[in-house]
């Protein structure tokens, strides 16, 4: 049974998401549910992760991708369809064209990671590699459907896209239907328009909330003005949310029916991806940890039990490693220090010998003679250490200066 009536805007209702269900039985996986110890005693009640990045190509990309090409016309899928992706969305619409007999172009951009590429092109699409920025990737792939006759397939400003989308706010309500609060990163807003829509049609006490990168946060201002706006040059290292503007179908529908839309900091972006992976055992993308991210920025705020919602795991390993070594610099688990040393031999390696005391893992030491400012018989030496948290931190540089060292920053 629906609850509403359609909206002119976004005319879609609540049995749309039921048949999308139905649609995606045997396609997309029931995610699984993951309890967070460690989350749930800082928010003081349940928190539960929604495992999307554990779906089929690595996002909940596909189920908005199978349902939007599921209804297309015969002479449509004969023609073929075509997408602009930089990673999840492009792999969403290669399997589900896969799976459905039909052609796919996908336009990536001359720089998206390797293993989307691949992973785009071994689950049946053809891949084409232009531009350097999206807007340029999005041209292309719109000036080929206007050539080709082939459909173009929105990431997430079209309603069976967020029909697609919003099983997820089934399966959560199945799953956890004690939930008081659910947190979902937003890009364009297609997932988190379809969870509202489809959570708040059964339980309207439920809270909907949006997380944003604050870089490329296009939803506050959007809200407050009342209509879609630009951000400019958005910029952010959770690249599946880096939208410069939302989509005119999820923004009528984010107005109805999500609550609020905060934002997260980069520092907090990559510490919680840490966290994912070192507590939850958990790969995600930073954009899949916005919802983390938000519960570690201001656990009070949420009323629990809580679902945060982890959409995808599609992280390329070199942007892995670079956001683990920000996310341990933002979480005090990196040191770095100058100090200065008397010229003498034995003299670093006593300095180092109080930082083994007090159990400091040495990453880098550089030892600089040369400077002008420096005294005839004196040295700077620069480390970088590895410490086990900002208490660590503190009591490394206490051990340094009771030792007659000078830590000059």
């Amino acid at each position: 049974m629906s609850f509403r009536t359609p909206h002119p805007l976004h005319p879609l209702i609540l049995d749309d998401v039921r048949g999308a269900q139905k649609m995606l039985s045997g396609v997309a996986r029931v995610t699984a549910m993951e309890g967070s110890r460690y989350l749930s005693s800082l928010v003081g009640a349940p928190v539960h992760l929604k495992c999307e990045n554990l779906q089929r190509t690595g996002s909940f990309k596909l189920r908005g991708a199978y349902v939007r090409i599921s209804g297309l016309r015969p002479e449509q899928r004969a023609a073929g369809v075509v997408a602009a992706s930089a990673g999840n969305h492009a792999q969403g619409v290669a399997l589900a064209s896969a799976l459905l007999g039909v052609r796919s172009t996908v336009f990536m951009p001359v720089g998206a990671p390797l293993p989307k590429v691949a992973a785009t092109q071994e689950y049946g699409a053809e891949v084409r590699l232009h531009g350097h920025f999206f807007d340029e990737t999005l041209a292309a792939a719109e000036e080929y459907a206007a050539q080709t006759g082939a459909v173009f397939i929105h990431p997430f400003d079209h309603p069976d896209i967020i029909a697609g989308q919003g099983t997820v706010g089934l399966e959560i309500l199945e799953q956890c239907p004690e939930v008081r609060t659910i947190l979902v990163g937003v890009g364009g807003g297609g997932l988190v328009a379809g969870i509202g829509l489809a959570v708040k049609s059964v339980r309207p006490d439920v809270r909907v909330i949006g997380v944003q990168a604050a870089g490329a946060a296009a939803y506050p201002p959007s809200l407050a003005a009342g209509h879609p706006v630009v951000v400019e040059s958005p910029a952010t290292m959770a690249d599946g949310i880096k939208v410069g503007r939302p989509g005119d179908v999820p923004f009528a529908m984010v107005q109805e029916y999500v609550d609020d839309v905060v934002t997260v900091s980069e520092d907090a972006l990559s510490t919680a991806l840490l966290l994912c992976l070192e507590r939850a055992k958990l790969v995600v993308e930073p954009a899949g940890a916005s919802p983390v991210a938000a519960l570690l920025s201001d656990p009070k705020a949420f009323r629990g039990p809580v679902v945060a919602v982890l959409s995808g795991g599609n992280v390329d390993p070199l942007l892995l490693q670079r956001i683990l070594r920000h996310g341990m610099a933002a979480g005090g688990r990196y040191l770095s220090l100058r100090l200065r040393v008397t010229d003498r031999p034995g003299a670093l390696a006593t300095l180092l010998a109080v930082l083994t005391v007090v159990d400091a893992n040495v990453l880098d030491v550089s030892h600089v003679r040369t400077d002008p400012r420096l005294g005839l018989t004196e040295a700077e030496v620069e480390l970088h250490l590895e410490t086990k948290g900002p208490e660590h931190c503190a009591e490394v540089e206490t051990a340094l200066r009771e030792a007659g060292y000078v830590v000059l920053g």
